[in-house]
């Protein structure tokens, strides 16, 4: 039996292959918005991989941007760290 280093697709990258089959024209674009209000934790960590990844893997972009939705309750603090 030959061996493959193929490596199987997960259910985001198989929409976004299927949607850039459809739509050649179209680019990857995605984000990662924490909100100030707390420090980042492992679940951020997965998150930047996975957006920042997928923008790599397909030739898109990726924005790091703050969702500030309440600026007056916000603490600098986390924004800094």
């Amino acid at each position: 039996m030959a061996e493959t280093n193929e490596r199987s697709l997960n259910f985001i990258e198989e929409i976004i292959e299927n949607d850039l089959k459809e739509n050649p024209q179209k680019k990857v674009h995605t984000r990662f918005p924490p909100e100030p209000n707390g420090y980042l934790h492992i679940g951020h960590a997965k998150s930047i991989c996975l957006n920042f990844g997928l923008g790599n893997k397909y030739n898109g972009l990726t924005n790091l941007r703050f969702d500030d939705t309440n600026p007056t309750t916000e603490e600098t603090e986390y924004v800094e760290s």
